[in-house]
């Protein structure tokens, strides 16, 4: 499957993203998505997964302010940003996988496909 992500952009702080990330080359409904980020010099980190079954996780420091969801019709999943801070700050990526098992879901080294970055920029 291949992913292609984006909608990143730069904000202000407090205002709101939608990031999408679109699939093709596979059945879709059978991954696994999820997004993760990366920050300058820091290493990449779990944002939020959504399952097969619309199950989601989210990252502690992302819980409340983000929102992810998928539409399969679409080959698509979303994240929505909101109260976006300046430490939200990254490339974000989204990352598909069909072998996962739950415990695996925040770990991205659990995930064998990978869309390019989007960056977001929040400034204060």
């Amino acid at each position: 499957v291949q992913l292609q992500a984006s909608g990143g952009g730069l904000v202000q702080a407090a205002e709101s993203l939608t990031l999408s990330c679109v699939a093709s080359g596979g059945t879709f409904s059978r991954y696994v998505v999820g997004w993760f980020r990366q920050a300058p010099g820091k290493e990449r980190e779990f944002v939020a997964t959504i399952s097969r079954s619309f199950s989601t996780i989210y990252a502690d420091s992302v819980k409340g302010r983000f929102t992810i969801s998928r539409d399969n019709a679409k080959n698509t999943v979303y994240l929505q940003m909101n109260r976006l801070k300046p430490e939200d700050t990254a490339a974000y990526y989204c990352a598909a996988t069909q072998t996962a098992i739950y415990s695996e879901y925040t770990n991205h080294r659990a995930y064998a496909y990978w869309g390019q970055g989007t960056e977001v920029t929040v400034f204060s």
